[in-house]
């Protein structure tokens, strides 16, 4: 076959500003925060070279360019290079998630129509209240949470969207019959704990929003 005519495997964005735009990948791109990048995110959670695709004959492979928040392929860390099947999910750390296809029905539009801006997309948080784990994104959150941070993520959860009152939050954390001897400090630090628990996997994204005069409400982009 003409290798003119081959099929060109192609990277197309999924959710965020990159939505939609596609890379054809004939030689190698590389994604990072530095303007010099094929595919640049201008994100701080993005390294500056973060991940690299690499063609090499019929096959392309996705490497990790010992990035600090990782490249997750298929929800698993990269590790070393990794040959890329046909509807692959390539996440750059909490950033931006991106398709792999072995080829493209429709026209892509060429890596230079892109300028890098700055990402809003917010991750999403969610937990498995049997084992106790909690997940943004792709990352699993470890240490595991303390029993009462838990309880509290798992509260304000469970009533995402919706405004949780002070009053509540402790009868259901602490429970009743501890209830009264609860304090607001003690709910003010436990609040604290929890945002800086789940800042060590996202920075600068404040999941529980204090709501003055009423509570607290989970924002976890459900």
């Amino acid at each position: 076959m003409n290798e003119q005519h081959s099929p060109v495997p192609v990277l197309v964005g999924q959710g965020g500003p990159l939505n939609g735009y596609r890379w054809n990948i004939t030689d190698q791109l590389v994604i990072g925060r530095a303007e010099d990048c094929a595919i640049t995110i201008s994100n701080q959670q993005v390294s500056r070279r973060h991940a690299r695709l690499a063609r090499r004959s019929a096959q392309v492979y996705l490497t990790d360019l010992s990035s600090k928040n990782g490249t997750f392929l298929n929800g698993k860390p990269v590790r070393q290079d990794v040959p890329l099947q046909e509807g692959d999910q390539i996440q750059i750390a909490l950033a931006q998630e991106f398709l792999f296809l072995s080829q493209d029905a429709t026209v892509p539009l060429e890596a230079d129509e892109f300028e890098g801006s700055p990402l809003s997309i917010k991750p999403e948080l969610r937990l498995d209240p049997d084992s106790h784990r909690v997940w943004i994104g792709q990352i699993e959150l470890k240490p595991p949470l303390s029993a009462l941070q838990f309880k509290l993520l798992n509260l304000l959860y469970t009533h995402k969207g919706h405004v949780v009152t002070r009053e509540e939050i402790i009868d259901q954390v602490w429970g009743e019959s501890a209830a009264a001897g609860v304090t607001d400090q003690a709910l003010d630090a436990l609040i604290r704990r929890l945002r800086d628990r789940l800042s060590e996997v996202f920075p600068g994204h404040n999941f529980i929003i204090t709501v003055r005069g009423q509570g607290f409400r989970l924002d976890a982009q459900l």
